[in-house]
C-alpha cells in the first residue's frame, strides 16, 4: 500500500529519501501550492470578487489550494480592488465557533509571526499594502485579512506561499492571454488554479495550458469526492479522491498463461 502524505516540499524530501533507502515504498505526495487565479474583464465581476475572496480568505488562508496570486486584467483592476477592500472591511473577526464570524485566528503563534514577516517583506520589496498586514489587537492569534497590489513577478510574496489570509494581486495587460498564462505558470508549484471569464473558448484554452492538477472555471474551492485531486511539479504527484485515487493503493500484475 502507498503512503499518502500532505506537507511542504522540504520535509517531504526527507520522507521521500527515507522511502527510497528503505524498501522503495510507493508514495503519494500532496505538497505546497501557489495557485494562480486569472480574472478577465469579461467576467461576472460581482462573482469574481466573491469567489476571489473565498479563494484566499477561506479558513483564514490555511488551505492548500488557496489562490496564492491573483492576476486581474488591467481594465477592471482598480474596480476589483475597490470592491474587495470594501468587502474585507465588512468581515467580522472573532470566535470561529460563532456563526456570525467571517474570520478566525491562525493555527498557532509561529505561523502568525511568519505572516507578519511575510507582509513586512512584501512592503520592503515595493508592493503596495492596501489593507491589513498586522496582528489584530485582541487576545489570540488573529491576523488581519490582507490585500497587496502592484506585486511584481520577482517579489518574494509573488513566489512564496503565505498559507494565510493574504491576497496578492498583479495586473496584466488587456487581452494578453498568453503572457498572463506564462506568468501564472512561472512557479515551482502546480496544485490548483482558476480563471474567471464569460468566454468559454478562452476558459477552455487557459484550462488546457495551466500547469496545475486542478483548474476552477468561474468558481473556486469546489471539489468533489469523485473528482481526482493532486498536483504537478513541486506540488507532488499521485491523486486523492475519484477512481484515480484507488491506483495509489493497488499493484498491477501481469500473468502470462499458456495451457
Amino acid at each position: 500500500m502507498g503512503l499518502p502524505l500532505t506537507g511542504g516540499p522540504n520535509p517531504t524530501n526527507t520522507v521521500f529519501f527515507s522511502c527510497a533507502l528503505s524498501n522503495v515504498k510507493k508514495v503519494s505526495l500532496e505538497l505546497g501550492g501557489k495557485s494562480p487565479l486569472i480574472i478577465f474583464a469579461d467576467c461576472d465581476l460581482s462573482k469574481a470578487v466573491q469567489m476571489g475572496m473565498s479563494s484566499v480568505f477561506f479558513n483564514k488562508g490555511e488551505n492548500c489550494i488557496a489562490a496564492g496570486r491573483l492576476f486581474v486584467e488591467d481594465s477592471i483592476h482598480d474596480q476589483f480592488v475597490q470592491k474587495v477592500v470594501e468587502e474585507v472591511r465588512k468581515m467580522k473577526i472573532g470566535n470561529p465557533l460563532d456563526r456570525d464570524t467571517n474570520h478566525g485566528p491562525q493555527n498557532h503563534q509561529a505561523h502568525l509571526q511568519k505572516l507578519i514577516e511575510y507582509c513586512q517583506r512584501g512592503v520592503k520589496e515595493g508592493a503596495t499594502l492596501v489593507c491589513g498586514g498586522k496582528q489584530v489587537p485582541r487576545p489570540g492569534f488573529f491576523f488581519e485579512p490582507t490585500v497587496f497590489i502592484d506585486v511584481e513577478d520577482h517579489m518574494f510574496i509573488a513566489k512564496e506561499e503565505s498559507f494565510g489570509p493574504v491576497m496578492i494581486i498583479s495586473r496584466f495587460a488587456n487581452g494578453d492571454v498568453d503572457t498572463v498564462l506564462s506568468r501564472a505558470n512561472a512557479t515551482e508549484f502546480g496544485l490548483a488554479s482558476g480563471v474567471f471569464t464569460r468566454d468559454i473558448s478562452k476558459a477552455l484554452y487557459i484550462s488546457d495550458k495551466l500547469e496545475a492538477g486542478t483548474v476552477f472555471i468561474n468558481t473556486y474551492n469546489k471539489t468533489d469526492v469523485a473528482a481526482p485531486f493532486g498536483g504537478f511539479k513541486q506540488s507532488g504527484f499521485g491523486k486523492d479522491l475519484g477512481e484515480a485515487a484507488l491506483n495509489e493503493y493497488l499493484r498491477v500484475k501481469t500473468v502470462t498463461f499458456e495451457y
